[in-house]
Formats: structure tokens, sequence, C-alpha cells
């Protein structure tokens, strides 16, 4: 009989889940480290919520040890690299709170709507005062949603009940998937000018932070109010609150789940919480009775899944691969994973399809595994779940992505080649990559044959017009704003003719000198991404 070791508090639901079949569950919380790690000895299973460390010393002593369960989403507190060695799966539970963050969403823009926290504040200080709380109906108001994932999705499902019209905001999402939530896809901009309500469901990436800022809140319609139950940051708070502050401003009233600091050490942020046109409230996205409850039964279904030897949909490191399909497949998952999340930067517009293509000895072999890698660098900062290879697919199919896949025997010189090619509504984008002494190169970038280590964090993709100077131009407008440039690889079809140039860079580039880039002469486009 399996043993499972509860060593965090988790809903009885949850233990009582493992309990009915057939496991001994032990629940033993506060454990000190040293007797944990001497009662994990005879245990198959353990299970932690946020308490509990489970370091790599921890994770040796459990001999018998073959899954570990976060009952929540983070797994910060769980030393993946550890357990994967010792072939343990770890498995969470990212989906319990989904329907608690969203209907947290819609209670938050009803009382925006209605002004609920303000009436009942002044009404308890004895006042009847009915005409300073005049409301708005939600009935025929457009809402834009910034990010249609699980959460966004279920808010768009709420909203419809409402009569409101639906915008969105996902480059990852399929149109038929957006068509039947009844979601007109937007572009941001567009989605800013035109919506009443606008409420963020996006992770916190290098590119959602400060998504909303001075700009984009200057561009909306006077009388807009905001939601953000998702992470602090990404609406630049400052730039809500001098919005606020402004007899010119344009936002009518925020409601704010989540800021940068938790709880809130800067005085800015004090005074945006306590702001009479803001309702504030301590991270209560996921805080109900029932998602705690969901979080535990799921935990408890994902361990059990793993005991009885079957794959877990919910698993946060690699799984074990047949040595024969290692051997080839193994060296490129770096390389797929790169060229996905690479292409994702690079290409614009609302997401149509991805195509993968295998050439040479890759071609022979079970390409899963590296569809799964290349989704994982696709999927790459639209989700703040873990990716690997066994949720990116579960994760595609739910955003309806179209995904094609074919496989060439001849790889351009090459022993084998990747590549991967995001189609969108404004265009395509296509890189191609191989391993060459045990290192991803990058070979092809659109039409281009190029060869390049990407070894800095930032990469410059240029394309451009052959001419004379153009490389001078690049290294003197980048030394002049103390950009360091680690390399340069250049592509071309012809002398003097369409090329493209790929700049390692050290340092991030600020949108303002982009935009300087973007003036040189003889440039066609230049885009940033981060490797």
């Amino acid at each position: 009989m399996p043993k499972v070791l509860v060593a965090d508090r988790i809903a009885q639901e949850g233990v009582d889940a493992l309990k009915q079949r057939g496991v001994q569950v032990d629940v033993k919380t506060g454990l000190p480290k040293e007797e944990l790690k001497s009662t994990i000895v005879d245990y198959d299973a353990l299970v932690v919520r946020s308490e509990t460390q489970v370091t790599a010393d921890l994770i040796e002593a459990g001999k018998k040890l073959i899954v570990i369960g976060r009952a929540g989403v983070g797994v910060d507190n769980i030393d993946l690299e550890a357990a994967t060695r010792r072939g343990i799966a770890v498995v969470n539970a990212p989906t319990g709170n989904t329907l608690a963050a969203a209907e947290h969403s819609v209670a938050l823009m009803l009382a925006l709507a209605r002004h609920v926290p303000q009436a009942s504040a002044s009404l308890r200080e004895g006042k009847w005062n009915r005409s300073a709380f005049v409301g708005v109906e939600l009935r025929g108001k457009t809402l834009g949603i910034v990010g249609l994932g699980r959460v966004g999705s279920e808010v768009a499902r709420r909203a419809a009940s409402f009569n409101m019209r639906l915008l969105g905001y996902d480059p990852f999402i399929s149109p038929d998937y957006a068509r039947n939530l009844g979601v007109e896809l937007a572009s941001l901009d567009d989605l800013y000018r035109r919506s009443d309500f606008i409420t963020i469901h996006t992770p916190m990436t290098d590119t959602t932070r400060g998504l909303i800022g001075h700009r984009e809140l200057g561009m909306m319609r006077k009388g807009v109010r905001l939601i953000n139950v998702a992470r602090g940051g990404i609406i630049d708070e400052k730039a809500l609150l001098d919005d606020l502050n402004s007899k010119e401003g344009k936002v009518a009233g925020a409601a704010i789940d989540v800021f940068t600091e938790e709880p809130p050490k800067d005085p800015m942020l004090w005074e945006l919480a306590k702001h009479p046109k803001v309702i504030a409230t301590p991270h209560l996205g996921a805080s109900t009775a029932e998602a705690q409850v969901e979080v535990g039964k799921e935990v408890a279904n994902e361990v059990l899944l793993v005991l009885d030897g079957k794959p877990a949909r919910s698993t946060v490191n690699l799984p074990f691969m047949p040595q024969d399909v290692q051997k080839v497949v193994v060296p490129y998952l770096e390389t797929a994973t790169l060229l996905g999340k690479l292409a994702q930067q690079l290409a614009g517009g609302q997401f149509v399809s991805l195509s993968l293509r295998y050439a040479g000895e890759l071609a022979q072999q079970s390409t899963t595994a590296l569809r799964a890698a290349a989704l994982v660098g696709v999927l790459s900062g639209i989700t703040e779940e873990r990716l690997n290879l066994i949720n990116a697919p579960v994760f595609a199919a739910q955003r309806g992505m179209k995904i094609e896949e074919t496989k060439e025997s001849g790889a351009g010189g090459y022993s084998s080649m990747v590549t991967v090619e995001i189609l969108t509504q404004d265009g395509s984008v296509s890189l191609s990559g191989g391993r060459i002494q045990n290192e991803t190169h990058i070979l092809r970038v659109n039409d281009y044959w190029i060869d390049l280590v990407p070894s800095s964090p930032y990469l410059l993709f240029i394309d451009h017009r052959d001419r004379p100077g153009m490389i001078g131009a690049l290294g003197t407008l980048t030394g002049k704003h103390d950009i360091n440039i680690a390399f340069m690889a250049v592509g071309r079809q012809a002398p003097r003719g369409k090329a493209m140039m790929v700049v390692g860079l050290d340092d991030p580039v600020p949108a303002e000198v982009l935009r300087e880039i973007r003036a040189i002469p003889n440039m066609v486009s230049a885009e940033v991404a981060k490797t």
C-alpha cells in the first residue's frame, strides 16, 4: 500500500480523496527539518503547500519517493532539479482557484460600477447621500479582457450574462476559440480605445510589466474603469495614481487586488490603495473556501495518478524518455524551445497557426517531445504556470492553437534541423536551428541563411537593405546609449540586396532607442527578442 505524507495543512477533502483510494495517509504538519528528513524515508509521496521547503537533501532522504505534490500553483519551494535527477514527479494544482479569481474579478467590476464600498462606508458614518453614488449599468458596456486564458475566459462567460460587449486581446488564442466565447479579438490599442471596463488576466513577464502606463491610459475612453486581479505591476501603479489625481484623467475608478509589494511598504502604493476612486483588496483572488477544497482535491488526484503509474496532467518537471530517443532528440529540445520563444516575440499580430518542420536525422525519430518543447517556447510569456513537455500541448489545445508538422529528409548540409514558423494575421516569422559542437545555432531567419550562437541575453533582428554604413550607423547609435554589442552576424540574398543582421546585445533596448534604430536609412524592420 502506497504511503503519503501530508506535511502542510490542506483541505480535508484532499486528504479524504487520497484515503478513498486505499492509500495510507499521514498528516504531520510543522515538522522540524531534521525530523521531516528522518520521517520521509518511509513514504512514496509527499504533499506540501508553501510552508515546507522541499530541498535537495530532503529529496535525497526520501529514498522511496515517487511523487511530490504542491497544493497550489507555485513550486518555488521545491528543488525541481533534484527531484528530476531522482526521477521523482513534481505535480501541482493549477486550476483549483480559476473560478475564485474569475468571480472576484466580476465582483470588483460590479462594485466599481455601483460604488458599493464607498456607499457602504458613507452609510456607516451616518450619512444618507444617494446622489453621491450614482453608478452605471454593465448592460451594453464594452468589457476589454486582456488575456483569455482560464481566468480570462471564465470572466468572459460571466460578463456575457450581463449583456456586455466583449473585446479580447490574446495573441495566442485562435479566432474560433474567441468566437465561441462571444469575444471579438482586438489589438491592445484598439481594446484600450473602445472599452468601458478593462480587466487584466495575463502573467507578469518582461513584456507585461507596465503594460498599462501613461501612454495607454491616455488613449482610453473618459470614464474607463480598470480591474486587476492578476499581478501587481502589470498596470503601472504610479501612472494610474497620476491619472486618478489629474483633472484630465481618464480613469473613473480602479479595482486592485494585487500590488508590486504585498503588503505594500511604498507610501505611493498606500496612497493608491486608499484613493477614493479605488477599491482595493489584499490579494483575495484565490481566497475562497471552495478554492482551497478544489486545490486539495486536485493535487490529491494528481498524486494518485503518478502512484498508479499514469501520466499526471500537471507534472512540472521533465518526464522519462527512452534511451534511444534521448540520444538523438534530447539535445534538440533546448533548440526547439529557444526557437519557439524567439519566434513568439518576433511575431506580430493575432496568431493563426504554428508550423514545425524537422529535417535530417531528427525526421527519422518520434518528434512528440520536440513538438512539446517548441510549444514550451511559444507559450512562454503568456502563462505564469511552469510549462513542460507534458502540459504545454494541453495548454495549446485549450487555446485552440492550430499546429502543423512536417518531416524532410534533407537538412541543408546539416545533420539535423528544426524550424519553427508562426503565422499571424500580419505575416509570418520563421526560425531554423541546429546543434553544432553541443551548442544551439540559429541557422536561418525567414529567407536568410545565417549562423550564430544565441549566447547574448538580447538579440536584435534587423531586416535591411545591404548598403555601406549600416553596421557603423548601428554601432554609433548603440554606443551613444551605452548598449554593448557582443556579436553580429549577417545573412544576405545578394550584394546590396535584402539582408538580415542579427546583433547580440548585453543590455536591453528601450523603446525609444528601438525607434531610433528603425529610423536608420535603409532599415526595413528591427525587433528585439530576449533569449
